[in-house]
């Protein structure tokens, strides 16, 4: 027998119903529901964006819940396995993710779905992989998200001028109110200066932004938080 005739044999051996243990499928979609919930948790908590998306937290328990459901059709059946990686392969997703740390969540649920949709096959093992995995990334993600670095949260602030005077005023202000600051962007017009600093503050001190707008020649002063997008 050749090679050809084998893996016909096999092939259409697998081609036919598909089998699956009914309490291994509800046990595997069940502990992904549990394990996404729980990456529903620590997204909620190490959240840094401006407003909290819950339909994103949300779908992160339900793409487990069907990358596990996806993956047990998978290994049910040889001819399943390729008409879903075909039907998958044409799915194209439109919405941008701003923020990498909503990749990695995407990412964790995922694979998550996956590693309990090869529990049935693979044991407790697998469950075990799943559940001191998620602690571990879980706990990892908790700590790195929510530590403040040694030199404080960034800000930005936007300083309108009337003339160079009055940016030189309020230069020497920022210099003496913030840690440290760093000049990011500077637009001139006719009668109009606008700069906007990268400040680290003293503290919680903002005090020399109100010192900032009341002096001469300065419209307006704006702080604003800052981690790699502008929050209010």
């Amino acid at each position: 027998m050749s090679f050809r005739d084998i893996f016909k044999s096999k092939f259409l051996e697998g081609s036919g119903n598909a089998e699956f243990s009914l309490t291994d499928t509800v046990l595997a979609i069940g502990a992904s529901f549990l394990l996404g919930l729980f990456i529903f948790f620590i997204y909620k908590v190490t959240y840094q964006g401006v407003m909290f998306n819950r339909q994103f937290g949300v779908s992160l328990v339900a793409l487990s819940m069907i990358a596990t459901l996806i993956l047990i059709a998978v290994t049910s059946n040889v001819v399943l396995s390729l008409g879903m990686v075909g039907a998958l392969s044409i799915v194209r997703f439109r919405t941008a993710i701003k923020d990498p740390l909503d990749i990695v969540f995407l990412f964790w649920a995922i694979g998550v779905g996956i590693v309990l949709g090869a529990a049935p096959a693979g044991g407790m093992a697998m469950y075990l992989l799943a559940i001191i995995g998620s602690l571990l990334i879980g706990l990892i993600l908790f700590i790195f998200v929510n530590v403040k670095s040694a030199g404080g949260a960034s800000y930005i602030l936007v300083v309108e001028c009337k003339d160079n005077a009055a940016e030189k005023n309020a230069e020497e202000i920022v210099k003496s109110g913030a840690k440290r600051y760093a000049v990011k962007s500077k637009t001139v017009s006719r009668g109009y200066i606008e700069v906007s600093y990268e400040v680290k503050l003293k503290g919680d001190d903002t005090e020399f932004v109100n010192q900032v707008s009341s002096a001469n020649g300065v419209d307006k002063a704006v702080l604003v938080s800052y981690n790699g997008d502008y929050m209010a």
